[in-house]
C-alpha cells in the first residue's frame, strides 16, 4: 500500500501530495559546521516521506513508527508544548510562523527509511520534508537555503538541539552523484562529482547500532570548548585559526578540540581538491582514516562500536573508514572496492559477534537528490 493510500485510510481523504527529504551521510568534516568551517556531505538515497493536506482547526501528525497521533495548533504552538519525535514537525510550523511566513493546520502522515538515531540526520530529513510540504501548501516561495534555515531554526530553538546547519543544507541542496561542499560561513554551495560506481567503488554505511543522541550534554560541551578555544586565540571562529595557533593553547583539552577542527577543515579541502581534479576517489581514503583518528584522540567523540568497525573495515580492505555524524554512536563509512564490500561487511559483523554485540546493519550510501515532491 502506498503512503497516499495509508494517508487516506488514516484521515478519510487523500493527501494533497507526498513530499520527501533525504537523510545525509557526511563524507568528511565533523564538528566543523558550527566553527564556520567546511563540510562535505551527500544527500542519502534514504528518505523521509510526508503525506500532507490542509486541515481544519488542528494539526494532526501520525507516523508509521509511532502508535499515537500528536495534535497541536499551527497558530499557537510554542517550544516546549510538543516533545519527542513530533517536536521536529511542530518546530517547523513554529519556525515558519516566527519568521512571519504563513502557516496552516495540516493532516500529516510520516514514514521513511532513514535509520533513527544512527547519525544520518533523520531529524533534518523530517524537518525538511515537512518544510517543503508546508511551503507548497501555503503558496510560500522559498529557495533551498531559506528552507534549510527554517528547518535548522526548528531544531535549534524548538527542539533544543545545538546543531550546525550542515544537515538541513545537505537535505535541500543534494544532487545525485554529487557531494555538497558547503562553506558554512558564507553558505556557498558547490556540487562535487562523486559517482563511485564508475570507479569500481562503493561507500558502505555501517550502522553500529550504538545509540546516538545529540540533545544530551556531550555535543553542547564540544561546541562550548570550541567557542572557548576561539576566544582564547582571539579569532572569530576556529576556521580562522592555524595549526600553529592551536599549539599555543595551554589548556590541553581545548588544544585537542581546536586541533581536530583545524585539521578537519584541512582534510575537507584536501578531499575536495582531489575530487575536483578528477583523481581516483581511492586517493581520499587516507584522509577519511585520519579524520577518524582525530575524532577519537582529539575530539573524543567515538565509542568502541565505531572504533572497532572502522579498524576492522580497513583491515578487511577498505581504502579508508571513519565515523560519520555527531559522535557517541551512530555509523561508520568505509570506502571500498565494489567486489570487497561484502567481505568488509562480513568482517565487521564477525568482529561484533566475537564481542557479543548486536550485529551491525550495512548498506550502500548513494548520493541522491534533495527535498521535494516524491
Amino acid at each position: 500500500m502506498s503512503l497516499a493510500a495509508r494517508f487516506a485510510e488514516a484521515y478519510g481523504h487523500p493527501p494533497a501530495g507526498v513530499w520527501a527529504a533525504p537523510g545525509r551521510v557526511n563524507l568528511i568534516g565533523e564538528h566543523t559546521d558550527y566553527n564556520d568551517g567546511f563540510v562535505l556531505p551527500l544527500a542519502l538515497d534514504r528518505r523521509t516521506l510526508v503525506g500532507a493536506e490542509i486541515a481544519e482547526g488542528v494539526t494532526t501528525v501520525r507516523s508509521s513508527r509511532e502508535p499515537d497521533a500528536v495534535v497541536f495548533e499551527a497558530d499557537t504552538v510554542v517550544p516546549g508544548e510538543v516533545t519527542g519525535w513530533a517536536a521536529y514537525v511542530a518546530g517547523v510550523v513554529w519556525a515558519f510562523r516566527a519568521a512571519g511566513l504563513p502557516v496552516a493546520d495540516l493532516d500529516l502522515l510520516v514514514e521513511g527509511d532513514v535509520p533513527v538515531g544512527a547519525g544520518l540526520s533523520s531529524s533534518a530529513s523530517l524537518e525538511c520534508a515537512v518544510a517543503v510540504a508546508l511551503a507548497e501548501l501555503t503558496g510560500t516561495a522559498l529557495d533551498l537555503t531559506e528552507v534549510a534555515h527554517l528547518a535548522r531554526r526548528a531544531e535549534n530553538e524548538f527542539v533544543g538541539a545545538p546543531t550546525g546547519g550542515m544537515d538541513q543544507m545537505a537535505a535541500m541542496h543534494g544532487v545525485a552523484d554529487r557531494l555538497v561542499f558547503l562553506d558554512t560561513r558564507t553558505e556557498h554551495v558547490e556540487l562535487i562529482p562523486f559517482a563511485l560506481a564508475r570507479h569500481g567503488l562503493r561507500l558502505l554505511v555501517i550502522d553500529t547500532r550504538a545509540p546516538h543522541q545529540l540533545v544530551d550534554g556531550q555535543y553542547g560541551a564540544r561546541r562550548a570548548d570550541c567557542a572557548k578555544a576561539a576566544e582564547l586565540l582571539g579569532v572569530p571562529a576556529l576556521r580562522d585559526a592555524t595549526a600553529a595557533d592551536v599549539e599555543t593553547l595551554t589548556d590541553e583539552r581545548l588544544r585537542r578540540r581546536a586541533r581536530h577542527v583545524v585539521t578537519e577543515d584541512d582534510r575537507v579541502l584536501g578531499v575536495v581538491e582531489r575530487l575536483r581534479a578528477g583523481k581516483d576517489p581511492r586517493a581520499i581514503g587516507p584522509l577519511l582514516s585520519a579524520s577518524h583518528t582525530s575524532m577519537r584522540e582529539d575530539f573524543e567523540i567515538t565509542v568502541p562500536h565505531v572504533d572497532v568497525a572502522a579498524a576492522v573495515a580497513e583491515e578487511a580492505g577498505a581504502h579508508g573508514a571513519r565515523m560519520t555524524g555527531g559522535g557517541f554512536g551512530g555509523c561508520v563509512i568505509a570506502l571500498v572496492d565494489t567486489e570487497a564490500g561484502d567481505r568488509v561487511a562480513d568482517a565487521v559483523a564477525a568482529a561484533y559477534a566475537e564481542r557479543g554485540w548486536d550485529a551491525p546493519v550495512v548498506f550502500d550510501a548513494v548520493a541522491a537528490d534533495g527535498a521535494g515532491r516524491a
